[in-house]
């Protein structure tokens, strides 16, 4: 079987033909169709915002002690697990025992202090009671020594030492009314004529004393506010002297993480708490999280800065600005790609959904965060304060 043969002129014509029509088709087809691809692409792009200014974040807790002491043991080691009243740090406790117990010798000496008081005050009573009586004596021997004078029955050097005793005799009662006054003023109360034992005042400031020397003493100990991870243990060391409020190290609140992401001015038009987000990060390239968007800043970063930004000045320059959105991660997600805070990443937004608030306006009924961890200790000093004060009293203390 013989093949066709191709006339070498048709060969020809074709080739001048793509020749002719070649560079046509390159010079309008190519831009068209890098049109076409510009046009996809910004059609995408117009319904999604991105930045790579996006970090993790959490919540961290510096730890300090209330009071300063040496260091004698320490509970953690760096990035371990804790729960909330696990104890961080010991403080040496014996400077502050002897505190405690020189504070308790203050309060039982007030009590004592009060009783002699209480027992001054009855006799300066006593005295006044018989000082009264010795100016009616007084009073009835010059009406008496009087009558004998005016009788001629008595001298008048007589009436006259009548006269003088019951001066002397008034005199001593005023005096004695007085250090009465001043023993029962010891004694007064506020609303009350005497004063209890543990509402007087010499009571109450020993007993304020010997509660805030029980309480250091029990600062001595210093427990984690919140369940969470240790960090920058290191910081403090066995045999180390603290001082109160320098930080001995951090604490990562919880497992709860999120997205800071600082989005341009320019990109937040659209932007509304609830859109939904994808988020790439470098440790894990192969498997993008899921979350959504929480907030938006209520401020650029240089507004909350130590030093803000002073643009009053001639030569200032207009630039776009950040603000920080807070993205909400997948609980679960996050438990699959363990996050460490500082980590970098690429964040998108969909910005289509729009039917979401600018700010959210929902006000809270509960605080986010509490702890009862610091309540103990005061506790533990009142009921102690309560305790010495009913076995000076004799009887037991009332509960609490």
């Amino acid at each position: 079987m013989m093949h066709d043969r191709i006339d070498p002129a048709q060969l020809t014509a074709r080739r001048s033909l793509w020749d002719r029509v070649r560079t046509p088709l390159l010079m309008v087809g190519l831009p068209l169709l890098l049109l076409a691809g510009g046009i996809a692409l910004w059609l995408l792009g117009a319904n999604e915002v991105s930045t790579d200014n996006a970090y993790v974040r959490q919540d961290k807790v510096s730890v300090s002690a209330d009071i300063g002491g040496r260091v004698i043991a320490v509970g953690v080691t760096e990035s371990q697990s804790i729960k909330a009243g696990d104890v961080l740090i010991r403080i040496d406790p014996e400077p502050f025992r002897i505190t405690l117990a020189q504070a308790e010798a203050a309060l039982d000496s007030a009590r004592l202090q009060v009783r002699q008081l209480r027992d001054t005050s009855g006799g300066k009573g006593a005295d006044v009671r018989g000082k009264r009586e010795a100016v009616s004596c007084a009073e009835i021997d010059l009406q008496r020594q009087k009558g004998l004078l005016d009788t001629g029955f008595t001298t008048r050097a007589r009436y006259q030492q009548s006269e003088h005793e019951l001066a002397q005799a008034r005199s001593e009662l005023a005096s004695a009314e007085a250090e009465a006054a001043k023993a029962k003023s010891a004694l007064a109360a506020e609303g009350t004529s005497a004063a209890s034992i543990e509402a007087h005042p010499l009571v109450a400031a020993a007993r304020a004393a010997r509660d805030r020397a029980a309480l250091d003493l029990r600062r001595t100990t210093i427990y984690a506010p919140v369940s969470g991870r240790a960090s920058q243990t290191e910081k403090v060391q066995v045999g180390q002297m603290i001082f109160a409020g320098v930080p001995t190290m951090s604490l990562m609140v919880g497992d709860h993480m999120w997205v800071e992401a600082n989005f341009k001015e320019t990109d937040l038009e659209r932007m509304r708490p609830g859109q939904k987000a994808k988020i790439k990060l470098d440790a894990y390239p192969g498997s993008p999280l899921d979350g959504h968007v929480v907030s938006i800043g209520a401020g650029t970063g240089s507004e909350f800065s130590v030093l803000p930004a002073q643009n009053a000045t001639g030569n200032w320059a207009k630039a776009a600005q950040r603000l920080p959105v807070r993205i909400a991660l997948d609980p679960a997600q996050v438990a699959q790609h363990p996050l460490r805070v500082g980590l970098s990443m690429n964040v998108s937004v969909d910005i289509r959904q729009q039917d979401g608030k600018r700010l959210a306006d929902t006000p809270r009924t509960t605080p986010p965060q509490a702890t009862e961890v610091f309540d103990a200790p005061l506790r533990a000093a009142d009921d102690q304060v309560r305790s010495i004060i009913a076995a000076n009293l004799g009887r037991k203390a009332a509960p609490h």
